[in-house]
């Protein structure tokens, strides 16, 4: 099935390991020119001369003016954007809300929330002189339910939600479309090592404690990360030409958050 990705020119924060890394390969795989930014300069030196079609560079989105430089460098070798994936996100402490302090409160928004704003601050004017582009932004289950000791994230992920909404608005005259998707319990380091921190603070084993999560979770299980990628690159792609302010979750019908007590 051609999905007329070949040639399109992708943008994706934090694309050099985990979720973004999938993504990444999966548009490659479809034939995009793929530019990925991250922090993670090990992640960033693997993937040198990784593909022809693959640009990487070290960049910190919550950070306004090495987005700027980002973007100067993506007009001037790619001449344009027609995809941005705001994947960038951090995982933010997992505390009672009295606990949060200001430093991991501010980084949790900074990087989930400011940074998406200034990526699609760059990106929508060159959309616009095309009159076409796709932004995903990448929001989570707990941007559509409350999670308990993860104040700081669910907060954000919400706000990213709101972002999308506000933008697919804003844009869609302008032939750009703007969706939102919410990964689950994905089968990935992050997740571990979150339910690792909220098991500690139950007092129980991760081995545990994960079942009693996916018990929230109506197909019981994990969502692997090429799932995620699967979901990007139909919703880029030119068999969703009018799917435009959406939240889409890939969670296995994520239900609620409150684990059972155990027996």
């Amino acid at each position: 099935m051609d999905l007329g990705l070949t040639g399109k020119r992708v943008v994706i924060s934090a694309g050099a390991a985990g979720i973004g890394r999938v993504i990444a390969e999966r548009f490659l795989d479809e034939g995009a020119r793929v530019f990925v930014c991250d922090v993670d300069e090990a992640a960033l030196a693997k993937l040198d001369g990784h593909h022809p079609s693959l640009t990487a560079m070290r960049a910190d989105v919550s950070k306004s003016e090495q987005v700027g430089a980002m973007f100067d460098r993506i007009e001037t070798e790619l001449g344009g954007i027609d995809i941005l994936v705001n994947n960038a996100g951090v995982s933010g402490p997992t505390k009672m809300v009295e606990d949060v302090t200001d430093t991991e409160w501010a980084q949790t928004i900074d990087v989930n929330v400011t940074g998406g704003f200034y990526m699609a601050r760059r990106a929508i004017p060159l959309m616009k002189k095309q009159n076409s582009g796709v932004i995903l932004n990448l929001s989570s289950t707990a941007g559509r339910m409350g999670m308990p000791l993860r104040s700081a994230y669910s907060t954000s992920k919400y706000a990213v939600r709101g972002f999308t909404d506000v933008l697919a608005i804003e844009l869609g005259a302008f032939n750009i479309r703007v969706n939102a998707i919410l990964p689950g319990v994905v089968n990935g380091p992050r997740s571990r090592r979150v339910f690792e921190e909220q098991a500690k603070a139950r007092g129980v084993s991760y081995e545990r404690y994960l079942p009693m999560v996916l018990h929230n979770v109506s197909m019981h299980s994990m969502v692997e990360m090429v799932e995620i990628a699967d979901m990007a690159i139909f919703l880029a792609s030119d068999r969703a030409p009018h799917v435009s302010g959406q939240s889409v979750g890939v969670c296995g019908n994520f239900e609620t958050y409150r684990s059972p007590p155990e027996n």
